[in-house]
């Protein structure tokens, strides 16, 4: 869709102020804690674009709450893995010696879009040190959330979505699906539906010098979490609105990643 496309079904002018009052309206108070998977698009044409977007969000949570986004880099992983679009065998050596180390500050997100690379450059925004699976957050549990967040599944018991999980936070679709849903990782680590781990790789800095540094991480299932979801608001835990133009949802962590964990225990079991 180009601009003027968009500008044409754009209903009225979106702004800083109207976006924050959408999201104070959908349930995304002061003090809330918050996971954000978004779609700028999707709200229509924004006045300032993503940086008004991520202004509305520390508005309306302001500094005693906490905005999260995930910041993955998932070109800085092993090349054996790679997908869409695979790479010829004999580069993956090479890769795997040249690539850039992550240096939180610096890395780019890969596929996360425009409002989650925006939000990472803001001032106060503070990154984890996953080298493909962090996370980066603002606000009053910001050091809480990424500190410490382990090399090995970073999905687990010590990555963010642990902390946010510990601290009932939310997770808010703006305009996007379960797919995006990276707490649902957590839940599939709860599980025990018997899933392997497998051996991953990053470049990262260690001691000061840039490695090729192997990790555990667990096999995941996020094509089933859109059947998950579709599942879970059987049960009416979910707040469905509009923000903007966007189809928006805002739904607690706990209740989500319990629910994802039992769904995978049960699928084990059929």
């Amino acid at each position: 869709m180009t601009s003027k496309q968009l500008i044409q079904r754009t209903k009225s002018l979106i702004t800083t102020e109207t976006l924050k009052k959408d999201f104070l309206s959908l349930g995304l108070k002061r003090g809330e804690v918050a996971m954000v998977h978004s779609s700028l698009r999707s709200l229509g044409w924004v006045a300032g674009g993503e940086i008004a977007v991520v202004q509305a969000l520390m508005e309306a949570v302001t500094n005693e709450g906490t905005i999260v986004m995930p910041a993955q880099t998932t070109h800085n992983t092993d090349p054996q893995y790679w997908q869409h679009p695979p790479v010829p065998e004999d580069w993956w050596p090479g890769i795997r010696y040249m690539m850039p180390a992550y240096l939180p500050d610096i890395t780019p997100t890969l596929g996360m879009g425009r409002i989650a690379e925006t939000f990472r450059t803001f001032p106060d925004v503070k990154r984890s040190p996953h080298p493909s699976s962090s996370f980066t957050a603002w606000g009053k549990h910001a050091d809480l959330i990424i500190t410490d967040h382990s090399l090995d599944f970073a999905f687990g018991e010590q990555s963010p979505l642990a902390r946010l999980y510990e601290l009932d936070g939310y997770v808010l679709f703006i305009g996007t699906d379960y797919s995006t849903c990276t707490a649902m990782h957590l839940g599939e680590f709860r599980s025990n539906d018997g899933r392997n781990s497998f051996k991953q790789g990053s470049a990262m800095m260690e001691n000061g010098e840039r490695v090729w540094k192997t990790y555990q991480e667990l096999e995941e299932s996020s094509e089933l979490f859109n059947e998950i979801g579709s599942s879970f608001e059987k049960k009416g835990e979910v707040i469905n609105g509009k923000v903007a133009q966007s189809t928006c949802k805002l739904i607690k962590i706990r209740p989500l990643v319990d629910f994802t964990s039992r769904y995978f225990n049960n699928l084990s079991t059929q």
